[in-house]
């Protein structure tokens, strides 16, 4: 199914049996049918996925403006307006079109998008479980708004993983991902919620789909 709501186009994707969790992937190349179709080759077969595109990746998924990366010409700093978004219409959208209000629902993205996705739980309750697949958490000063800020409701579950290649960079922007990374799974497990870290082989742009696919699955199996 494919609808669009606020400009931004949404694909569900579904083999649910009952009340099953929704998932939330915000995606920049339409790949939810691909990432959907990894997910049911694993355990994780009831639940939905709906998949979010049309997005100004840049803008729409990253917390504040910030110039040290490149005099922020990329327009950074849009979240919060895609946040108000996705609680007050894309969601309610997505839910409208489904035979059973969800189990819970979760978020999860690649990228930016799984910077976005922890982000997400700082600023809305909505979701219960994250996953930040390969997460840009180099992201100048998130590491420091985690520790001063509270999440709007604690989540259950936390998957993070990341390329154990990603911060062999000489750009000092991107370097300090992976301790960044294992800093914020080691903070998230003291404040006593269910966190999972991976490294996958290769650098950011190996096995998108099936890293992606692995985080959903793990967000979603953990605690059931």
């Amino acid at each position: 199914m494919q609808f669009t709501v606020s400009g931004r186009t949404v694909e569900i994707f579904s083999n649910t049996e009952g009340k099953a969790p929704l998932v939330i992937l915000n995606t920049i190349r339409n790949e939810g049918e691909k990432i959907f179709g990894k997910c049911l080759e694993s355990d994780c077969k009831n639940f939905t996925l709906a998949a979010i595109s049309g997005l100004n990746w840049n803008y729409d998924l990253s917390p504040w403006p910030t110039p040290a990366i490149r005099n922020n010409k990329y327009g950074f700093g849009g979240a919060d307006g895609y946040i108000s978004e996705l609680t007050a219409s894309i969601i309610p959208g997505i839910c409208a079109k489904l035979p059973e209000k969800p189990e819970y629902t979760a978020i999860a993205g690649y990228s930016l998008a799984g910077l976005f996705a922890l982000y997400s739980a700082y600023r809305t309750d909505v979701f219960s479980r994250i996953a930040s697949v390969s997460g840009s958490l180099w992201f100048p000063g998130f590491t420091e708004f985690v520790q001063s800020h509270d999440f709007e409701k604690q989540p259950e579950i936390i998957f993070l993983s990341l390329g154990e290649s990603e911060a062999k960079t000489r750009d000092k922007i991107l370097a300090p991902v992976r301790k960044n990374t294992e800093f914020l799974a080691d903070f998230y497990k003291s404040c006593g919620i269910q966190t999972v870290f991976e490294l996958n082989p290769g650098n950011h742009f190996n096995d998108t789909i099936g890293r992606t696919a692995n985080g959903i699955s793990k967000m979603i199996g953990k605690g059931s």
